[in-house]
């Protein structure tokens, strides 16, 4: 069974970066293609904060409105909230309260987070998330 994502704005605003090798760009235009790249309100709100211009917004809510929606639900809000906590636990609790969400979004949906994000790994490593995280490329490569 091929990978389901769920995009974070970390890999999104770098899912085109030149140093991106050519064979991974097509590995995951072959998974937009497939429908296996999907969206999520705290993503789609992100990337929307980045427009820089009316026309600008509208294609990223053009482009993001084509991706399966992975849609947040009154357990998704709770799994968050038992999250948090266990990264208070740990002394991580100010960790970005929407990559929070994100994870728990992934957990329900059976998702795999892409991200170019450490806060996505010390969630899946230090609460009880059950969540699947790949970078989109090795950290250093967009230094």
């Amino acid at each position: 069974m091929s990978t389901q994502y769920l995009l974070d704005n970390s890999a999104w605003a770098r899912l085109w970066y030149p140093a991106l090798p050519e064979e991974r760009r097509a590995e995951l235009a072959t998974a937009i293609t497939e429908r296996r790249m999907h969206a999520c309100l705290p993503f789609m709100l992100e990337a929307g904060y980045s427009a820089r211009s009316t026309d600008d917004y509208a294609g990223i809510r053009r482009t993001l409105g084509s991706l399966p929606f992975a849609a947040i639900e009154h357990p998704t809000e709770e799994r968050a909230v038992e999250l948090q906590g266990e990264l208070v636990q740990t002394g991580h609790h100010r960790l970005p309260p929407v990559d929070v969400l994100i994870a728990a979004i992934a957990e329900h949906h059976g998702l795999t987070v892409l991200h170019v994000d450490k806060d996505f790994d010390v969630i899946r490593d230090r609460t009880s998330a059950r969540i699947s995280t790949e970078w989109l490329a090795p950290p250093t490569s967009f230094s």
